[in-house]
């Protein structure tokens, strides 16, 4: 898919960030964002940033390192840190609505961990122990509790990645599968009609498919969106409170903002790195679009090239986003 037209940027002074705006179309009921400078907030040199969840409860930003197998929460007001580190990989989060702590997935499933007692994780659900070349990678909450998530094969090879549903009285469900990469879900919102948007992130698309919002099930999955191959690989995503859904893109420096009916593209943010992963709002009043970025994949002159590789980023935006959903258990 080409880029949206470029007609307004700002940036920071030497370090090449730029925001840029798209022209609001009239094939679209969506208007284009308004986003501020980029803030890199810290220069946190990820393998694989990932993983971001804002805590409206406490004011902060959890995000994680898959490939160095850790866990972060930034405070950004104070710039207070604290990290943790796994004995496996851990690539997606939500805080629990009924107790203390997160449902995570690490490796090789869903697992809780409580940050204030630091003990070790508990597995709850490992749904393939047939598979021991996968690893889960993206995820979150919907707005029943439910937490959901894709595996995919380590090696980004073989196509044997699945998404996951996993419920709060612990039934685990697969809906689909054949996926070499996973990313994603969101949803939103298609004239009244519920929607999981789900990344198929090596092939450059994305599927959209009906979501019973009761029962979790899927149907009427469709293609939504394929890639220009110039936009690098549609990676994580999350959806405003207009119902516009982001997608940041893996090799093309940006995230990029969607009508979520049409998918026709409304804007992007530009980043100084290649690797974009993530991407989630934030903040107090949920106006910040926070960015998560990777250093793996990259060459040493492109690590030279591009400084902040594996850097947390943040913008404003015109629109706030959705708090993110609790899981039921």
């Amino acid at each position: 898919m080409s880029a949206a037209p470029d007609l307004s940027q700002a940036s920071q002074q030497g370090e090449g960030i730029s925001v840029s705006g798209g022209v609001d179309n009239p094939a679209s009921a969506f208007v284009a964002p308004v986003v501020g400078p980029l803030r890199c907030l810290q220069a946190a040199g990820a393998e694989l940033g990932e993983g971001l969840l804002w805590s409206v409860r406490e004011q902060a930003l959890y995000w994680v390192d898959i490939l160095a197998c850790q866990l972060h929460r930034l405070d950004p007001v104070s710039g207070d840190h604290t990290g943790w580190t796994f004995a496996e990989e851990i690539s997606a989060l939500a805080e629990r609505a009924n107790a203390p702590g997160l449902i995570v997935t690490l490796r090789r499933g869903f697992a809780l961990f409580d940050p204030a007692t630091d003990h070790e994780p508990r597995y709850l659900c490992q749904p393939e122990p047939e598979l021991p070349g996968n690893r889960f990678n993206d995820g979150k909450c919907d707005a029943q509790g439910r937490f959901w998530a894709g595996s995919m094969d380590f090696a980004c090879e073989a196509p044997t990645g699945s998404l996951y549903r996993y419920d709060p009285d612990g039934q685990c469900t697969r809906h689909d599968e054949g996926f070499v990469v996973t990313n994603g879900p969101t949803w939103a919102l298609d004239e009244g009609r519920l929607c999981l948007y789900f990344n198929d992130t090596l092939n450059g698309s994305t599927y959209r498919y009906d979501c019973d919002p009761t029962t979790g099930t899927l149907t009427n999955k469709q293609l939504w969106n394929r890639f220009e191959p110039d936009d690098g690989f549609p990676d994580g995503m999350a959806t405003d409170a207009l119902g516009r859904v982001w997608i940041a893109h893996w090799g093309s420096a940006c995230v990029s903002c969607h009508d979520p009916v049409t998918a026709q593209e409304l804007g992007r943010v530009m980043l100084p790195t290649s690797h974009v992963t993530n991407c989630a709002f934030g903040g107090p009043d949920l106006r910040t679009l926070f960015i998560s970025t990777a250093r793996t994949g990259l060459t040493p002159e492109q690590l030279a090239a591009e400084p902040l590789a594996g850097g947390l980023f943040a913008v404003s935006v015109d629109a706030p986003g959705l708090p993110a959903n609790l899981f039921g258990g």
